[in-house]
């Protein structure tokens, strides 16, 4: 059984599911959407983030790089990624603080005692345990069996947000475990969807079919943005989508765009695909829940 990687533990979280959470953000996705805002969630390896700006290049990092991959450039010390293993020695020796590492690998029992040091709010607030990402899907499936399986056994509720691409055994596998599916619908067009995120929608929109067949506890979340699917047009075809195959859904969540994590991309040494973007107006996010209410659904809120 492999040990994924885990870029963050956020606690008191209330954006992905009811109550208080703890969530938990894997590393490794299989599609690269150009308004991620946790790009360093994309890659199933550990990366480095820097914050060159604050470098004083005071050098100690050098001699700490077992690679040789950092030199000293302009009197800041450039890290040569091709040449870096993200081995993290460099982080240990900056004196500034301004070298992390995404990436850490846990045991399930490891996560497990991380998770439990909250238990007392998800019995106040009826919370829990979101698995986020990158992709939960794309993970080691025994390991993911495993935690579900424990966690489940300890009464705690647990979420997972994906995307949904994967095969469809990986997911009926995890339904009776799992609380609520918070679940992505981007563009339903694939020649779009594959543009925008690398990956076609066709497996997606099947695994949300038979997702809803199983009976599982779903919620809908689709990210607007302005210049990629925020349009009465792109809307109203997901809104048909979902009532032509009847898909059951507890809650649909209208998630504007915003460009938060766009700094990330320069501490990880990428360009932001996602420059030319927009983040929807008031009116736009109005409007577009008006398109689902007129097509008979309800519970439809902005934001997380």
């Amino acid at each position: 059984m492999g040990k994924p990687l885990i870029t963050d533990i956020q606690k008191y979280s209330i954006h992905d599911g009811s109550g208080i959470r703890t969530t938990i953000f894997f590393k490794g996705c299989p599609l690269c959407c150009i308004w991620c805002h946790n790009p360093e969630t994309q890659k199933f390896s550990p990366q480095l983030l820097f914050n060159q700006e604050t470098c004083t290049g005071c050098g100690s990092c050098i001699n700490a790089c077992p690679k040789a991959a950092i030199t000293l450039k302009w009197g800041i010390a450039a890290t040569k990624l091709s040449e870096c293993n993200g081995c993290g020695s460099c982080v240990e020796y900056c004196l500034q603080n301004i070298r992390t590492l995404a990436g850490e690998y846990y045991t399930v029992d490891e996560l497990i005692r991380e998770i439990e040091k909250d238990k007392v709010f998800y019995e106040q607030s009826k919370g829990g345990v979101t698995l986020s990402g990158g992709e939960v899907l794309a993970q080691d499936t025994a390991y993911i069996m495993e935690l579900l399986t424990k966690l489940y056994r300890k009464g705690y509720r647990v979420n997972i947000d994906t995307s949904g691409y994967a095969p469809f055994s990986v997911l009926k596998d995890m339904v009776p475990m799992v609380d609520t599916f918070l679940y992505d619908i981007k563009i339903l067009d694939t020649a779009l969807h594959k543009k925008y995120t690398g990956v076609g929608s066709e497996r997606i929109l099947e695994n949300l079919k038979r997702l809803s067949q199983e009976k599982a506890s779903i919620w809908i979340r689709i990210p607007v943005i302005e210049g990629v699917n925020a349009t009465t047009e792109q809307m109203e075809q997901i809104a048909i989508f979902l009532k032509e195959n009847h898909i059951s859904f507890s809650q649909i969540n209208l998630l504007p765009y915003h460009d938060t994590g766009s700094s990330k991309y320069k501490r990880l040494q990428l360009m932001y695909p996602g420059e030319d973007l927009m983040t929807p107006s008031n009116q736009t996010m109005e409007t577009i829940k008006i398109v689902f209410e007129q097509y008979g659904f309800s519970n439809i809120k902005i934001g997380g």
